[in-house]
């Protein structure tokens, strides 16, 4: 790959990735945790984000390669069956990403249009996916950009109304300090938090523009945790506009929470302009996500690791036709199965488990060197970064059994057909992660 990828572009890119569905849909979510000072759990959940990050950052630039987590595994343990999971559990969480991000579409937002049941509305946006998906990589990355650009104004849409609002004495900005946990402060934060997570993944992948990048030993740590302030600073701007100009209860209880802000807005701008924006920012989550579960089902096939005909390819439109009904398929059982938060908390959990193995193996590789210079974490930080992850993980968040058990049936899919698959094609000694990592 050509290295031309700049640190501004990069840095875009983070940000770009970042935001999303996650912060258009759990808003209100986040808000039934602690009450009006939702704009806290998106900050504790920030800097808990960055401890990860400076794992990633030392990670990419000691090994600037597209493949990620799954790379770093497979150098740290060598153990192919422990690389091959992790590769599964990020594709998967990124199906459960989509698929809360479809049931998003299907609420608030859509019911601006037209009133549809929201699995039906769920249903049909996972349809308009699956085709753009299908469509070809090139046209589905063509995409990617416009509602990139699209979502993030939307997001300088609510800002702007409540920079207005503060200063024509709109709103009742005490309310962004009342804290009213449902259950108690320190779990009313931590439930906020554990789901607040879900608005700030993204980061993770822009390790994937690694092989591009022109200098990712500097270009890359700047880039992500400049990107993840910025995105920190959207999210907290956007959480204290939702709780100052409407109440907590309304927030809680729509599907659409940003659609409510700008219905009481000081200054008019249309709300059903606002609701496809942000139908096409939760689109725009779905699309990349079941374009990167898609891929890595191909890749993964393709290296023989998961049973071959999952690599099959369309003989016109030259897409993974088969890895695409397979992640498709899996979707729509969640869609039917699950709401927005379960779903998203699914993906925190699946990506957390993750993200703690990406600590972990950042410690272990010190003792691995390299020829070039290269950012390098403080210990502590991967190592808090370990224990924060592994303790976010645990039911003590508030999260709900049925979410450990979709994780765990997603996750037990890919042992499945792990085990299948060795005893058709026997055992593999060495996976090639970088030929399993979904194309850009």
């Amino acid at each position: 790959m050509k290295r031309v990828i700049g640190r501004k572009v990069l840095l875009l890119f983070v940000v770009g990735d970042i935001l999303g569905a996650g912060i258009y849909a759990l808003v209100g979510k986040v808000a039934g945790h602690v009450g009006g000072a939702l704009w806290l759990p998106f900050l504790v959940a920030f800097v808990l984000a960055a401890l990860t990050a400076t794992a990633y950052a030392e990670l990419v630039g000691k090994y600037p390669q597209a493949a990620g987590a799954a790379l770093y595994a497979n150098k740290a343990f060598r153990i192919p069956f422990v690389t091959f999971i992790v590769a599964f559990a990020v594709m998967m969480s990124g199906i459960t990403s989509a698929s809360a991000a479809a049931r998003a579409f299907g609420g608030r937002y859509l019911a601006e249009f037209v009133t549809l049941p929201v699995i039906v509305g769920a249903f049909l946006f996972l349809g308009l996916v699956t085709l753009v998906n299908f469509a070809g990589i090139s046209e589905s990355v063509k995409v990617n950009v416009i509602l990139t650009i699209i979502e993030a104004f939307g997001l300088l849409v609510i800002i702007a109304i409540g920079v207005y609002a503060l200063l024509t004495g709109g709103g009742d900005p005490g309310r962004a300090l009342e804290f009213h946990p449902a259950h108690g402060a320190f779990l009313g934060v931590l439930g906020g938090t554990a789901l607040a997570f879900y608005a700030l993944l993204g980061f993770e992948d822009s390790v994937n523009l690694a092989e591009e990048a022109r200098d990712p030993q500097k270009d890359y740590p700047r880039a992500l945790f400049g990107g993840l302030v910025a995105a920190a600073l959207i999210y907290m701007a956007v959480a204290f506009t939702a709780t100052m100009l409407v109440d907590t209860k309304t927030l809680v209880a729509s599907t659409g929470p940003l659609l409510e802000v700008v219905k009481v807005a000081g200054f008019a701008f249309p709300p059903k302009l606002f609701a496809l924006i942000a139908l096409l920012a939760v689109g725009n989550t779905a699309l990349i996500n079941m374009l990167m579960a898609s891929r890595l089902v191909y890749g993964m096939a393709r290296q023989r690791i998961i049973p071959s005909f999952f690599g099959a390819v369309h003989p016109t439109r030259a897409t993974p036709w088969v890895a695409i009904v397979f992640t498709v398929g899996i979707a729509a059982v969640l869609v039917a199965t699950g709401d927005v938060g379960p779903l998203a908390d699914t993906t925190v959990l699946l990506l957390l488990l993750v993200f703690a193995l990406v600590n972990v193996c950042v410690l272990l590789l010190r003792k691995d060197r390299v020829e070039h210079a290269h950012f390098v974490a403080p210990t502590w930080m991967p190592a808090l970064g370990a224990v924060v992850c592994l303790f976010l993980a645990l039911p003590v968040t508030g999260r709900s059994g049925d979410v450990y058990l979709r994780a765990a049936v997603l996750v037990g899919i890919g042992v499945v057909l792990w085990f299948v698959n060795r005893f058709f094609v026997g055992r593999i000694d060495e996976i090639d992660v970088t030929k399993i990592n979904p194309p850009d």
